[in-house]
């Protein structure tokens, strides 16, 4: 129950960190903070842990690939930004990281899952 409130914790630290950057001059390092491995260092804490460390490498394999969806998204908020509302945008970006997610998803569990 402690480790559930220390997660809590982390992750409402980096949201108030968040909260706080994107009102200063330097609102841009807001985008940094949920890129630091807070949630990362979490699930590979619980799969290294849980699992062995070919599993633990697995993880970091699938995360490193897991970029491309969240790059996916980031370019489409910068081009649909140019278009549309903020909503409008953020709603777009989405789909299109939901689109890149399924096709790793598909293509992890067909390619590389297999072959592990």
């Amino acid at each position: 129950m402690i480790s559930l409130f220390f997660k809590c914790l982390l992750g409402a630290a980096a949201v108030l960190l968040i909260a706080l950057l994107s009102k200063s001059k330097s609102f841009y390092i807001a985008g940094l903070v949920p890129l630091f491995p807070t949630f990362a260092l979490i699930a590979h804490y619980i799969v290294g842990t849980e699992q062995t460390m070919v599993e633990l490498r697995t993880t970091a394999l699938f995360g490193l690939f897991s970029l491309v969806p969240y790059a996916a998204y980031l370019g489409a908020v910068y081009v649909f930004s140019y278009r549309y509302n903020l909503v409008s945008t953020l709603s777009l970006a989405t789909i299109v990281w939901v689109m890149c997610a399924s096709m790793l998803m598909l293509g992890w569990t067909r390619l590389v899952a297999s072959a592990i």
